[in-house]
């Protein structure tokens, strides 16, 4: 496990989908200057309206390889057929560089970041209902109906990984589902041993003989 020896955090987060957790990292970005998100890498075809290297890093098969071979991967997973993993040089600049950093990824993914970094808090997405799962897949029109099917199906057997995160936000109503977010961002980094590495210097000024 790699010891992070900075107050910076990873949080990762994870959904079924359409869950809507890609609406509420985007909110939280836009209120959260400290906090940014790190860019995947996946084979699957850039959809209308993405652009390659803002919303992922788009490859081939045969180069997302390449990088598992060469140890690139923080974490990686195969999901509906496609491959998504972090870019771990990129995932360690944006800490170096002071700041949170928030990974949208696969239950399988976060599985390998916790495992990884100490400085990991994870946090899982429900929905109100399965139903209410599903509409939400239609409405958006990014999917086939096989797709939708298939991403239903598989739903239930990703609910179920939510025992093993720090915490649960059910996105019923999405401005409350945002404020429970923010508070778990806030909450995470006002812990005691983050609170003693950024205020190091605050602690010796109150505590000279420690």
């Amino acid at each position: 496990m790699r010891i992070l020896s900075s107050s910076n955090q990873i949080f990762v987060i994870s959904a079924p989908s359409g869950a809507g957790k890609t609406s509420l990292v985007d909110a939280l970005l836009n209120k959260d200057a400290n906090i940014v998100g790190c860019t995947s890498h996946t084979t699957r075809p850039l959809r209308e309206g993405e652009i390659n290297g803002e919303n992922y890093h788009f490859v081939d098969d045969s180069e997302f390889m390449k990088l598992i071979k060469n140890n690139q991967f923080v974490e990686y997973a195969n999901v509906f057929g496609y491959r998504y993993g972090t870019s771990e040089l990129e995932l360690e600049k944006t800490l170096n560089a002071g700041l949170d950093v928030i990974l949208e990824i696969d239950w399988q993914g976060a599985e390998q970041v916790r495992n990884a970094y100490n400085n990991c808090s994870s946090i899982f997405i429900l929905p109100p209902s399965l139903s209410a799962l599903e509409e939400r897949l239609r409405s958006r029109g990014k999917d086939t109906a096989e797709v939708i099917r298939a991403r239903s199906q598989e739903a239930a057997r990703e609910i179920k990984q939510c025992d093993n995160f720090d915490y649960v936000i059910v996105n019923d109503d999405f401005n409350k589902a945002l404020q429970e977010l923010v508070t778990i961002i806030n909450a995470v980094r006002l812990e005691t041993s983050k609170q003693r590495l950024k205020l190091a210097s605050l602690l010796r000024n109150l505590l000279p003989d420690e």
